[in-house]
This record gives structure tokens, sequence and C-alpha cells, in this order.
């Protein structure tokens, strides 16, 4: 059964990100109602499944692929429960479409072994969780930078269709993204602070890339910020310092994860 949990948590998620995208353009619509029900069942699966390979009796085990899937599991839950109350369908079927792609990644990766014991370092584990927090809000805001300028080009060109009216208007959703620009800055500048203050070996050899790439990703996040707030920045040049931003972190948290546990290990 544990094994199954990944299959049907991918056929979920293929019929949500399915009800989406064969009706974008329909005059009624998406059918919102399988979406919600199908993407519901996809995320419960999802984290059955997740839980069963994350914890283990010997610990947690946090390599690549568990990572992965976690963080793609709290982004999909972010976005639907945020849909709910705002008008996201053009997110929707990017995160249940990537979703299912885990869930094959999940089935066609053999499962590396990354063990810890966060029990025994709890400040290591408030970095982590903070730190997954900061990396789930700011890639929020970067989908919401997408969707802002994809509004933003349908207006600008007058361009009406049957699937404008289930955007958000141009100022929710560029607020929507600011909002969660700023609030990830916050917490990946206090995953930050935590890591300086209580890791051990902060800039060690093993360490120094991520810290560098994280506070790198943190200046250009709180330069937009403060560009936003000072300058007015938004538009092409939030987009771009957003996802120059994310990319740095991506390569932070993933990169040399991806390199050692993929690359080197397959390949040695």
């Amino acid at each position: 059964m544990t094994g199954l949990l990944p299959l049907f948590a991918l056929a979920a998620y293929l019929l949500a990100t399915g009800s989406v995208l064969l009706r974008l353009f329909h005059p009624k619509g998406p059918h919102f109602k399988l979406m919600f029900s199908a993407g519901m069942v996809g995320l419960v699966l999802h984290m059955l499944a997740l839980t069963q390979t994350l914890f283990t009796p010997e610990g947690q085990n946090f390599s690549l692929m568990n990572v992965s899937s976690l963080v793609c599991w709290l982004v999909t839950v972010a976005v639907t429960v945020t849909a709910l109350r705002t008008p996201t369908v053009l997110l929707l079927p990017v995160v249940y479409g990537f979703a299912a792609l885990m869930q094959i990644a999940m089935l066609m990766t053999p499962q590396d072994l990354q063990l810890h014991h966060f029990e025994q370092n709890i400040s290591l584990l408030v970095h982590i969780t903070i730190a997954f927090l900061a990396y789930v809000v700011l890639t929020m805001a970067t989908l919401y930078s997408f969707q802002v300028s994809y509004i933003s080009a349908r207006l600008k060109q007058k361009d009406i269709t049957p699937v404008s009216q289930y955007l958000p208007p141009l100022m929710q959703a560029e607020a929507i993204q600011f909002r969660l620009l700023i609030a990830g800055t916050v917490l990946l500048g206090i995953a930050l602070l935590i890591g300086m203050l209580f890791i051990d070996n902060w800039l060690g050899k093993a360490n120094l890339h991520k810290t560098v790439l994280s506070a790198l990703a943190f200046l250009v996040f709180l330069s937009l910020c403060w560009g936003h707030a000072r300058k007015g920045w938004r538009g092409r040049t939030a987009i771009t310092l957003t996802v120059i931003g994310t990319s740095l972190l991506t390569l932070a948290y993933f990169g040399s994860r991806f390199v050692k546990e993929v690359i080197i290990e397959r390949l040695g």
C-alpha cells in the first residue's frame, strides 16, 4: 500500500490539473468542485506517502527527494488554501501539475538515506522549519508575480476571454504578491539570524555556499521590498528581482545536494 500512495496521488493531481486546463477557456470556467476535490485527495495521499518516507525508526530521512517533495507539498497546500479565497486559476494547474511530476519522480527514483535527529538539536529544527516556510512563501510570491505579469499583459491588449473572470483584479494580485514577498523576506532573515547565532560550523566549508547564496537572496529580496516601498518598483523589475532571488535560494537549498546525491552518486 505504501508504494501505491504516490501512484494514487499522481492520479488525483492529474485529475485536478486536467479539470482546470480542459475548461480554462470555457464560458462556464473550470470544474472547481472537481478540481478542489481531486486536489485535496492528492494532498492527503501525498502527505501520507511523504510521512512514511520522511519519518523512519532510525531518524528523519531528509534526502533530496524527500525535501523536494515536502517543499512541493507545502507550496501546493498554500496555493490551494489561498485559492479558496482569491481567484488563482492560472496558478492551480501549475502547482498541481508540478506535484504530479513529483509523484512520478518519487515512483521512479530510488530512495536515498540522509538521516537526521532533529529532536536532539532544537535550534537546527527551528532554523530548517523557518527556512522551509520562507522558501514556500517566496515561491508563492514568484508565482503571483507571473500571474500579475499575465493579467497586466491581458489588460494592455484589452483581451477579454472567459478565463479573465476567474482572475483576481490586477491591484489585488499585486498587493498579495508584495505581502508574500515581505513575509518571506522577514522569515528568511530570521532563519539566517538563527543559523548564525545557534548553528555550529555556520561558515564552515560544508555550509558556506548555502550561507552565501541565502544571504545574497535575502539582499535581493530586501532590496526589492525597499524599492517597492520607496521607489515604487513593480512590473518587470519586481518580477526579475523576485526570480533572481528565488533562483539563488533554490541553488542554496538544493544545488549542492543535487550535485552530491544525484550526479556524483549516480555516476560514481
